[in-house]
């Protein structure tokens, strides 16, 4: 009976230990992949719930459903004009198959290993085509789609025309991650601390040429308009001197043929009016002397008739 009873209990414990290890919850964050002796079983769990698997023989792996950032180490790449650049970037992802995932990588952990040796072949790949100043210009949104582009066929196992980029996937990596790549991102981009000063220094002289080249252009331009300026600064004042000139004949002509005019129409008036001028020009409020002879025609219209 004692026996019994025990043997009875100890079915019972393991039954009840079967029955707790045959249920598991996905919660609405996960998804899972029921795994039995180590290999998978049926179709990824991707909605959230209470389900069933085999007692002792199978294993249940979750999977993260939410966006995961990967916060890469900073990466020294060389530039087109082989100056260093030390760039930080992170990936955002999305785990889309895990039945994939798990064969690929299995846990996050080593994801993120594989995804920033993918950052940073593309980072190198895409980057050392460029220069500088070319990052530091409008086109440095058409390179960060470039790098997001190289990743995102990485991630999925694709194969790119670049040698190099093509060696980063691993053959049992050629079916890709299962995971879908959201965006990539740099987010500081800056000179190594032993270089910056010297490439600073370059930066600033190529500024200061162009500068230099600009502003002897502007100069050049300037004294082509103020010598067009002065010449037709020259002909207008020759225009206006010729016009003036001009004017000037015509209206001593005019006065000619009007006091001419006037001259014919009353001789003895003209020549009284003509010695009045003679005395006031002549005669002034200074005590003026005047020694002339009694009969000198000056004195004409002084003298009593």
């Amino acid at each position: 009976m004692g026996n019994r009873f025990i043997i009875l209990t100890i079915l019972g414990c393991f039954a009840v230990m079967g029955a707790l290890n045959s249920f598991f919850i996905v919660d609405q964050t996960q998804q899972a992949l029921v795994l039995r002796f180590g290999k998978p079983v049926g179709d990824p769990i991707r909605e959230p719930g209470l389900n069933f698997k085999m007692p002792f023989t199978d294993s249940v792996e979750f999977f993260d459903r939410r966006t995961l950032i990967l916060n890469a180490d900073e990466k020294a790449v060389i530039l087109k004009d082989q100056d260093r650049l030390v760039v930080d970037a992170y990936v955002t992802y999305r785990i889309t198959n895990p039945l994939r995932f798990y064969q690929a990588v299995r846990n996050e952990t080593i994801m993120n290993q594989r995804l920033d040796n993918i950052l940073e072949t593309s980072l190198r790949e895409a980057l050392g085509r460029e220069n500088l100043n070319t990052l530091l210009s409008p086109k440095r949104s058409e390179i960060m789609n470039n790098i997001r582009t190289n990743v995102s066929r990485l991630a999925s196992g694709e194969r790119l025309p670049n040698a190099e980029t093509d060696k980063v996937l691993k053959d049992t990596e050629r079916a890709g991650f299962g995971i879908e790549i959201i965006d990539v991102r740099m987010m500081r981009t800056d000179l190594p601390k032993e270089t910056s000063t010297p490439i600073y220094n370059r930066m600033r002289s190529d500024r200061q040429k162009v500068a230099e080249k600009f502003r002897a252009q502007g100069k050049k331009e300037s004294q082509i308009i103020q010598s067009e300026a002065d010449k037709q600064k020259t002909i207008i004042l020759a225009e206006a001197e010729r016009s003036s000139t001009e004017l000037r004949g015509q209206g001593d002509a005019e006065a000619t043929r009007i006091l001419g005019e006037a001259y014919g129409a009353n001789p003895e008036f003209f020549e009284f009016y003509r010695s009045m001028q003679a005395y006031k020009k002549s005669i002034t409020k200074d005590n003026t002397t005047l020694i002339l002879s009694p009969d000198n025609k000056f004195l004409k219209y002084m003298q009593k008739n």
